[in-house]
């Protein structure tokens, strides 16, 4: 269960709904103060990293800053405490795709491996988006070593604290064309989604599809975001 958070997930439909479609909700995962107070860090002077403006690279257009070490202590309760169940989540998808590595039970050994890769770069970050705002589809790969899912938390109140930014996920299959999903969620809300390639049951077996994500054109307001991202960077 997270802390100051409402009842935990329950991971047997998370696991089904990941199954089916490659993304779950987590409903709820944030009260809404604690959503504030997430929100509330962008604009602080210490505490991250590094500030990425979008339309800089190519991005979209709209920001985010990338957390330091030590995270702050929600955002560290956050990535800890859902590993575990996404761990097992994920040893079973490597099992369907033929893929050998196999993720630990605690996140901390997870980093272990990343920082003994050159990966020592923490990766949860605050994303803010204006009026005219949106992100590129993309993916979050960021080494060699790839946790197969990661968490959006929406910190903002659609349609009161903005309008448009709906969250977009796209899968491309083999020799289809790629099918979106807009994913409905309210502030506290929490999707769960492939970072990468999930396994899809095909006639002759597993297979590997394709996923992106990315948030739709801000008509107005203002959009804050907490992703978290298991694996670090390089």
């Amino acid at each position: 269960m997270i802390p100051d958070a409402t009842p935990g997930p329950d991971w047997t439909h998370v696991a089904d709904a990941l199954d089916s479609r490659g993304w779950a909700c987590l409903p709820g995962l944030l009260p809404p103060a604690d959503a504030d107070a997430v929100a509330g860090l962008y604009d602080r002077p210490d505490g991250f990293r590094s500030r990425v403006v979008m339309e800089r690279h190519g991005f979209g257009r709209g920001e985010y800053r990338y957390f330091a070490y030590p995270l702050p202590p929600l955002v560290q309760t956050l990535r800890t405490t859902l590993y575990p169940p996404l761990a097992a989540i994920a040893n079973a998808w490597h099992v369907r795709m033929g893929l050998t590595e196999r993720f630990p039970a605690r996140h901390a050994d997870f980093l272990a491996t990343c920082h003994a890769a050159g990966q020592c770069r923490p990766t949860p970050l605050l994303l803010r988006y204006g009026p005219g705002d949106y992100n590129c589809l993309h993916q979050d790969l960021y080494g060699a070593q790839v946790f197969p899912l990661q968490v959006a938390i929406l910190l903002s109140r659609p349609d009161d604290d903005f309008t448009g930014g709906g969250f977009i996920l796209t899968e491309r299959r083999p020799r289809m064309q790629s099918r979106a999903d807009v994913v409905p969620l309210d502030k506290g809300d929490a999707v769960v989604f492939a970072v990468n390639h999930r396994p899809v049951q095909g006639t002759r077996g597993p297979y590997r599809v394709a996923m992106r994500h990315g948030v739709g054109t801000v008509r107005s307001g203002r959009r804050h975001t907490l992703g978290i991202i298991f694996h670090d960077a390089a």
